[in-house]
């Protein structure tokens, strides 16, 4: 067996979490809050949105949504509708009084379901182009 050494210099890691590749317009980085109850969910969009460039913040609860909408700076949400054993619904007049509901797509396994008329909606399962196309739609409204 031959075994290869290779001499690396020694290189600054970024932190998990720490975008890449900063989306810009002017001076603003497009944040995108996503708010669901599964983990698993969450780091996936987390993880193809900083690629695409975009500042991501999580919540798995209302309680927690409800945080990082009063710490502000939220420019797009993406909203499961099932958060458990909450109702992501309970948080659309919230977004709405902050005045980003042109800016919200509602997250849902059960398209059939009542949503809001008019809802921006990614149906669960959905594809990477339909979430990142989503976003970058709403950031652009």
């Amino acid at each position: 067996m031959i075994r290869y050494a290779v001499a690396v210099e020694s290189a600054e890691i970024a932190p998990f979490g720490t975008r890449r590749y900063p989306r810009t317009v002017g001076d603003d980085t497009t944040t995108v809050l996503v708010i669901d109850d599964d983990p698993s969910l969450r780091l996936l969009c987390r993880v193809n949105l900083e690629l695409e460039g975009y500042a991501v913040v999580e919540a798995g609860s209302v309680a927690q949504a409800e945080a990082a909408l009063d710490n502000g700076g939220v420019d797009v949400i993406l909203l499961d509708m099932h958060l458990g054993n909450e109702q992501g619904a309970a948080l659309i007049p919230k977004i709405e009084e902050r005045g980003l509901g042109s800016s919200l797509a509602l997250l849902t396994g059960s398209p059939g379901s009542q949503l809001p008329m008019g809802s921006t909606v990614i149906p669960k399962p959905f594809r990477i182009d339909e979430l990142t196309g989503t976003v970058r739609q709403l950031a652009a409204s």
